[in-house]
């Protein structure tokens, strides 16, 4: 008789990181840890899992990584818990502030947009009522368009040419 070859099959679920999934018993094993250390760590704000309609504690993958954090910071770095809770309070004003920042750059390149469009319009507004320059004709222009301007000196409006002798001089 021939040995039976095994087939495992295995299923992955995926699950929302944050989702209470694991019991304590699990968590701590997954975390390597006693489970009364994770019920310490919950009693001092450490750790905060959810909890069952029964009030059974559920942590997420994201409460074990938290929780092998813990384990690296007080083991690997030597910090105590008071340590370990100040660590984890900076990270989190730190991710807050983070966030501020970005929302703050948004609005700012919202603004920058809306200042550039707003630029642009005014620059069109103008457009139509620049005139060109050009050197001897904005003075006569302005003589044309001036209500002083009677026939003696400037210019001729009806024939639209200046009277005005080359020299300057009224004739």
């Amino acid at each position: 008789m021939a040995p039976r070859d095994v087939v495992t099959k295995r299923t992955q679920i995926a699950v929302e990181r944050r989702r209470g999934v694991f019991m304590i018993s699990v968590a701590a094993e997954l975390a390597q840890m006693h489970p009364q250390t994770l019920r310490m760590y919950e009693a001092r704000g450490l750790i905060e899992p959810k909890r069952s309609p029964k009030g059974t504690r559920l942590y997420s993958q994201d409460d074990v990584e938290k929780l092998r954090r813990i384990q690296e910071m007080t083991g690997d770095l030597g910090l105590n818990l008071a340590g370990v809770e100040r660590v984890l309070a900076l990270e989190s004003q730190l991710e807050a502030l983070n966030a501020r920042i970005d929302e703050l750059e948004l609005a700012a390149l919202h603004a920058e947009v809306k200042l550039a469009e707003e630029i642009e319009l005014v620059r069109r507004s103008f457009r139509a009522e620049l005139v060109p320059y050009r050197a001897g004709e904005i003075v006569r222009a302005a003589e044309a368009r001036s209500p002083f301007a009677n026939g003696r000196g400037g210019q001729d409006r009806r024939r639209g040419r200046d009277e005005r002798s080359p020299d300057g001089s009224q004739p």
